[in-house]
């Protein structure tokens, strides 16, 4: 594939999620050039992929607030960086250059720049297939809720117990026929807050339990759900959602020497990673008392624009002054 060497850039951000979205508003207003990489085709990254209908009762200054309905704000505010967004391209490569750092895309373009800040989440990810819904998918068998209409007035299981399949639950249970919530154990996974949510409304909460197959004309009509000491029994269905978490791929990076831990990347206190001029915010990151939060992932954003300012230029300030004061 022949090579295209894109525009240079002061800062390129890999991962267009909420944290990535907020580093490219922050180097805008440090005054930074910046570019956004991210494998999907969409910005927003996981909740945009899987739960734009997700009330987000986490971020500071709102009460609760829809997952796409952050994503947009999130957008508006990084649109004041004017950045250059490469979307449904996947970073393959990284070399450094002296001053800069090159990063090769799976499409050949090549985007050389000052500083990378990686805020890739939990890098690509695949849902945890359910054993009995092979062949299933797209006939009543889905993984992520991104709307709700389709589930109305439908008898609907999510089999999970962690965030997803409560949160799911919660959301689906005014809308739908029925709502039952299979986990495979007693305890859950889930916020204890939204785990009690579940348990005062409707939804039938079926514990030491598996759903063992699923069957209907075409599409979906009945599972059959095994339950520890039980005879299986058989429920109306026509949609089943598996809400079984995801298997993580962080890809490419990990071949970049980087430092990384179980899976996330290693960072300082200042975000910087084990790689000069790399930096890294968001659920990737890992060091001593690390809280895996969007509201986390935006301070921690902030604090890699910050450095990444001064590593591009030796000049510069780690602390730029407060945004609401005069220019």
């Amino acid at each position: 594939m022949d090579q295209r060497v894109a525009t240079d850039t002061d800062v390129l951000i890999i991962g267009a999620g909420p944290t990535g979205l907020y580093a490219a508003y922050y180097a805008g207003f440090r005054g930074l050039r910046v570019a956004v990489v991210d494998s999907l085709p969409e910005l927003g990254g996981q909740i945009t992929a899987m739960y734009p209908e997700k009330a987000i009762l986490d971020v500071a200054g709102f009460p609760t607030v829809k997952g796409k309905a952050l994503v947009e704000g999130l957008v508006a505010q990084a649109s004041s960086a004017h950045p250059t967004y490469h979307l449904d391209r996947t970073a393959r490569s990284l070399e450094h250059h002296g001053d800069s750092v090159t990063i090769g895309l799976d499409d050949g373009t090549e985007i050389s720049a000052g500083a990378v800040i990686i805020t890739a989440g939990i890098g690509k990810f695949s849902p945890r297939p359910l054993p009995a819904g092979d062949g299933w998918l797209g006939r009543g068998l889905e993984f992520f809720v991104p709307s709700f209409q389709p589930y109305v007035d439908k008898d609907v299981v999510i089999v999970g117990g962690g965030d997803s399949a409560f949160d799911w639950a919660l959301h689906l249970e005014p809308v739908a026929r029925s709502v039952a919530l299979v986990h495979r154990r007693d305890a859950f996974r889930a916020h204890a807050r939204t785990v009690q949510a579940v348990r005062d409304s409707s939804v039938d909460i079926i514990t030491r339990a598996q759903v063992t197959e699923l069957r209907g004309d075409g599409t979906l009509e009945e599972v059959e759900i095994s339950v520890d000491g039980v005879e299986p029994v058989r429920r109306p269905a026509q949609a089943l959602v598996a809400a079984l978490g995801f298997v993580a791929d962080l890809g490419p990076l990990q071949e970049w020497g980087i430092e990384v831990e179980k899976r996330h990347v290693v960072v300082s206190p200042s975000m910087q990673t084990s790689l000069p001029r790399v930096f890294a915010a968001g659920d990737i990151t890992e060091y001593a008392g690390k809280v895996r939060l969007i509201a986390v992932g935006f301070g921690e954003a902030a604090t890699a624009v910050n450095n990444a300012a001064v590593a591009i230029d030796p000049d510069a300030h780690v602390f730029p002054g407060h945004s609401s004061e005069g220019t």
